[in-house]
């Protein structure tokens, strides 16, 4: 997704087009489908391989990491700019709305009429997956559609995001240096929330961890390079700040960390892979590894000027456009592959069961994003020009 003016009419831009981001978020909708593919083709029992096909569930700390990144760039520039005002809720809302719910709906609607396990849904499941509140109300993820738990927790960030900006809106200025340490300090407080949650009483099928409090790190990363960029982009950065900005660009560097950060996800530290309860200890072992490698592989993306050969190559941008209905549609295509081939869920056939789902995956992709997405982004976008016509003004940032 871009970053898009929802400030007034003629207020100064603050927008940059990151083609990288376009082609991390195609592999990050990729290992998505890798680890739901894995799980049910056993594969994640392999020796080795297994978990690390298994923790690919932590491309969900990725894409948490990408949203927060992109959806906070504004509230840090407007903390160290004095035109830049923040974004206003109401445009904000109505952007995230019209990103995220038309191409989810036609997706659950196809899912809870088409594909048989998930035929008969109650009219509570039709709602709570309609409203995305699936992660609230028991029992309600449905055949094709349990990945939405995350995009459920992201839905809520949103409704978070700007909470959290004007909680902030006095630190800003001179003041503006305590906005890291600040976002840091609540993701380490956030670490508690697998204790909060145990104290609560809560029906049976609901798991609070799964709630967006429990996964505030991995947004935080990326609100933090957001505040760490546009740091460097719109003021005097401190010598520790620029310290920091060059050792995130480090491209060896913040692999080396990305790879470390997983590796340990993959052990016992971050919990089992796959379906299974994680202790209190080993859900913060996951959350501190995703948001630790979330960092790591976004930062040199945004930290340094490229080349990303790869990334923002047409294919990869093409497929980072696709990236959403990738997610949304991943499962119902898995589920099918396994009943057009007559493929035994639970038996094996990953590579077989990998391409078909690809295949089958990336074609509804490209047609939810042209024939819903994109319609639905430029009506919103043409509203918006016939109500206020004036062009944003660029934003001057410093050599």
């Amino acid at each position: 997704m871009t970053t898009t003016n929802t400030t007034d009419p003629g207020a100064p831009d603050y927008r940059r087009y990151f083609p990288q981001l376009e082609g991390m978020r195609a592999l990050a909708a990729l290992g998505v489908m890798t680890t739901h593919v894995a799980f049910q083709t056993r594969a994640i029992q392999w020796p080795v391989l297994g978990p690390i096909l298994g923790r690919l569930d932590l491309a969900v700390a990725l894409f948490f990491a990408l949203s927060g990144f992109l959806l906070w760039r504004r509230y840090a520039a407007a903390a160290r700019h004095p035109e830049i005002a923040e974004p206003r809720v109401a445009a904000y809302l109505r952007h995230r709305f019209v990103r995220i719910w038309p191409a989810y709906a036609v997706a659950v609607v196809a899912v809870f009429t088409l594909l048989p396990q998930a035929r008969g849904a109650s009219a509570t499941v039709w709602l709570a997956n309609l409203t995305l509140t699936q992660v609230f109300v028991p029992l309600t993820l449905a055949p094709g559609l349990t990945q939405m738990w995350s995009l459920s927790v992201e839905v809520a960030f949103y409704l978070l995001l700007p909470v959290i900006g004007y909680a902030l809106i006095a630190v800003r200025g001179d003041r503006a240096r305590w906005r890291i340490p600040i976002l840091a300090g609540l993701g380490l407080l956030s670490l508690g929330w697998a204790w909060v949650v145990g104290a609560l009483s809560l029906p049976a099928g609901v798991e609070g961890k799964n709630w967006v409090f429990g996964h505030l790190p991995w947004f935080l990363a990326g609100l933090i390079l957001a505040e760490l960029t546009a740091t460097v982009e719109l003021s005097r950065p401190s010598p520790l700040v620029r310290r920091v900005t060059t050792l995130s660009a480090n491209r060896p560097l913040m692999l080396v960390v990305a790879v470390v950060a997983y590796g340990l996800a993959c052990t016992p530290l971050g919990g089992p892979v796959g379906l299974g309860d994680l202790s209190n200890r080993q859900y913060v072992g996951k959350i501190v590894f995703g948001a630790v490698a979330a960092y790591a592989v976004l930062a040199p993306l945004v930290c340094s000027a490229g080349p990303f050969r790869l990334l923002d190559s047409g294919p990869m941008t093409a497929m980072g456009r696709w990236s959403y209905g990738i997610f949304i549609w991943h499962l119902a295509a898995l589920t099918c592959v396994f009943g057009l081939f007559g493929i035994t869920a639970f038996d094996g056939h990953f590579a077989t069961v990998w391409i078909l789902t690809a295949v089958l995956t990336v074609g509804v992709s490209a047609a939810s994003y042209a024939f819903i997405e994109d319609p639905c982004r430029r009506w919103l976008v043409n509203w918006e020009r016939r109500r206020s016509p004036s062009p944003p003004r660029p934003v001057p940032i410093p050599d």
